[in-house]
């Protein structure tokens, strides 16, 4: 049974993980915090999101700094505004007992960033960034980062297929020099591989987390077959079994995410929709709602829900199946998450069944039909 101490974490950073309630570590952090504690190299994590690797890239950043300098030490990328503010909120958390100071500094769009030029002017230690704020500000040269000693990509796939392609080559290009590049991905495809070809050193260490399961084990995957007609009809069903748990129903389009979630606010249900066109501060009210569980249902597509993570959801819903199969284990994996069961159930019209045999040959799993 391994601890954080045998992991070679700082008894005071260990204080900060306990009051979080962290106190065995998950696979990827049992491999990757040892080895980026002691070795200067580049790493490759391959990792499904809810598998703890804040902590695994996390806790060797805050061990590395050294608080007395006064200069940006590390650079973590991540694809979302809510990601970032999410990894600042953790690592912040993970320094409460920590003598000395550690100044962290997130940077994204939606925010004026003359704000941010202003925070980045005190002493600043990590900084936590989408990239396409960085290339802001980096282009005015309000931001130095000549001196990081390690830079991390979190959630590079998500980074790419939001289109960061070129921000993020040209953020690496713009801090080569001494610096380690730590990759987190769930998937690689051959962006990726470019990336880690063009940019890292080809002996970076590898760590893959049981790539078989990819979909979280967990979580019970169940279909109902239904016609066009009588879709919503069965999706109120399914909610109104369940009027004391919360969960994310996912629809292809905006325009299908906007509807169901005016057909369920008549039926009376705490519905609202997440979608890509809504201004920051809309999207910002709906998951803050969400989160502090005064709004039971989410309704989202799949651009909208990158970056959510909420805890204990007791389940998600498939309006409709996505496009892509790799998003089936983005949108079940909302679920079930730090140990907990979840159950993800799929609305199917009778010519989507051979989809749901896919999804089982693909992803190594088992669907069960079910009533509502």
């Amino acid at each position: 049974m391994s601890t954080f101490s045998n992991l070679g974490v700082r008894k005071d950073f260990i204080k900060g993980l306990k009051e979080l309630g962290i106190k065995t570590p998950t696979e990827v952090q049992e491999r990757a915090i040892p080895f980026l504690l002691q070795n200067k190299s580049d790493f490759i994590g391959l990792a499904q999101t809810g598998t703890g690797k804040t902590a695994a890239f996390g806790l060797p950043i805050l061990h590395q700094i050294d608080a007395n300098k006064d200069q940006i030490q590390a650079l973590i990328l991540s694809p979302t505004r809510e990601l970032v503010q999410q990894i600042k909120k953790q690592l912040f958390k993970f320094t409460k007992y920590v003598d000395d100071k550690i100044f962290l500094e997130a940077v994204y769009g939606g925010e004026k960033i003359e704000r941010q030029i202003k925070n980045l002017q005190r002493t600043t230690h990590v900084v936590i960034a989408t990239p396409g704020r960085l290339i802001d500000l980096i282009e005015r040269g309000e931001i130095d980062l000549k001196n990081i000693k390690t830079l991390v990509l979190d959630e590079a796939d998500e980074m790419l297929s939001m289109g960061f392609k070129l921000d993020i080559n040209r953020i690496l290009k713009y801090t080569s020099g001494e610096r380690n590049t730590w990759l987190f991905s769930a998937t690689m495809p051959e962006e990726i591989k470019r990336i880690v070809k063009t940019y890292m050193n080809i002996n970076a260490k590898r760590v893959e987390i049981n790539p078989d399961a990819l979909v979280n084990k967990d979580i019970t995957h169940l279909y109902v077959k239904t016609t066009l007609k009588a879709k919503v009809d069965a999706v109120i069903s399914f909610l109104e079994k369940r009027t004391s748990e919360r969960g994310i129903i996912f629809c292809r389009t905006k325009a299908g995410a906007r509807k169901l979630s005016e057909e369920l606010v008549e039926e009376g249900f705490s519905a609202s929709a997440l979608e890509g066109d809504m201004k920051q501060i809309e999207r910002d009210k709906v998951m803050r709602a969400f989160k502090n569980e005064s709004l039971q249902y989410l309704i989202a597509t799949d651009v909208a829900a990158r970056g959510i993570d909420v805890r204990d959801l007791n389940f998600v819903v498939h309006h409709q199946l996505p496009e892509q199969l790799e998003y089936f284990t983005h949108r079940s994996g909302r679920t079930a998450r730090a140990g907990k069961k979840g159950v993800s159930v799929a609305f199917i019209l009778p010519n989507e069944l051979e989809m749901i045999h896919q999804l089982e040959k693909k992803l190594q799993i088992k669907f069960r039909e079910t009533k509502v």
